[in-house]
């Protein structure tokens, strides 16, 4: 692995020298480098059990994220495919103050008044390691059924922690799913794995959003994910409230907008998750 950073990082500028490339902590799906050079400071992840669009995926949402000039997001330098990994700026990260949780909550509502007319994406991507398909379709409520809550249910039926009981719940809330999901004109533009790993705050106390699966969507559907698992602090919320005042319907959607990523979850970890999800879905069912 040393070799492929080192040839990597020779790709940004022939003129770097490595001092030292040590692993560091960077999550549960990737293995993550710091690599010193004579001239700055570089995060690497790498994966060799992945294809080659998987760091391209993550590439295409950081990219579009900074397009938008509303978030603060990492330089990324290049992407290598043998091994798979990824290089990008080192952020030099500390505790988040209030004012970096507030100032976050600004540039997120921010960037969820970028909108288009289509719900979804314009290309398959991932959730984690699992595959998320995607579409662009004209109704909110179609995309959410058949490219998120579909595509888990048949995740976990072939992982086999679909019961026959969360199995029927799924199938008769999908089926009902209009009653419950508002019917929008327009999407926003999420992060879409927005969760209190996702984001850092850099030593001048910037944010920065890390780790994308992009999609266009209800922003409340981002703002449920955000409080499943904390890591976001009142001053946030208050702060994107402010912004972009968050609908009277928040807080009837978000157990339902929640059950997506717990679902994931389950599917991904196991029974831990299994509980939460069978709450909600006796909620809505």
């Amino acid at each position: 692995m040393e070799q492929a950073i080192k040839r990597a990082i020779e790709k940004i500028d022939h003129q770097l020298s490595i001092q030292s490339i040590k692993s560091v902590s960077g999550g549960d799906i990737n293995q993550s480098f710091k690599v010193d050079t004579n001239a700055a400071s570089f995060f690497v992840k790498a994966n060799q059990n992945v294809t080659s669009d998987f760091f391209r995926f993550e590439k295409l949402g950081l990219d579009r994220l900074k397009e938008t000039e509303t978030v603060h997001i990492p330089t990324i330098y290049t992407i290598e495919n043998d091994p798979h990994l990824m290089v990008m700026e080192w952020i030099d990260s500390t505790s988040s103050s209030p004012e970096a949780s507030s100032q976050l909550g600004r540039e997120l509502a921010q960037l969820h008044m970028q909108k288009q007319s289509a719900f979804g994406l314009d290309r398959d991507g991932y959730m984690g390691t699992l595959t998320q398909p995607n579409q662009l379709t004209d109704s909110w409520v179609d995309y959410y059924r058949d490219h998120r809550l579909k595509h888990q249910l048949n995740v976990g039926l072939k992982r086999g922690t679909m019961t026959k009981k969360r199995q029927k719940q799924l199938t008769q809330l999908m089926e009902n799913l209009d009653h419950f999901v508002p019917d929008l004109t327009h999407a926003s533009l999420l992060h879409g794995d927005l969760w209190g790993g996702n984001w850092l705050t850099s030593k001048n106390q910037t944010p920065f959003l890390i780790d994308p699966s992009i999609v266009y969507g209800d922003r409340h559907f981002e703002l449920a994910f955000t409080e499943l698992f904390g890591g976001f602090g009142n001053g946030f919320y208050d702060a994107y409230h402010d912004t972009f005042p968050i609908a009277d319907y928040y807080e009837d959607i978000k157990p339902l907008y929640q059950l997506f990523h717990l679902l994931v979850h389950l599917n991904l970890f196991g029974d831990m998750y299994a509980a939460p999800v069978d709450r909600i879905l006796t909620k809505y069912t």
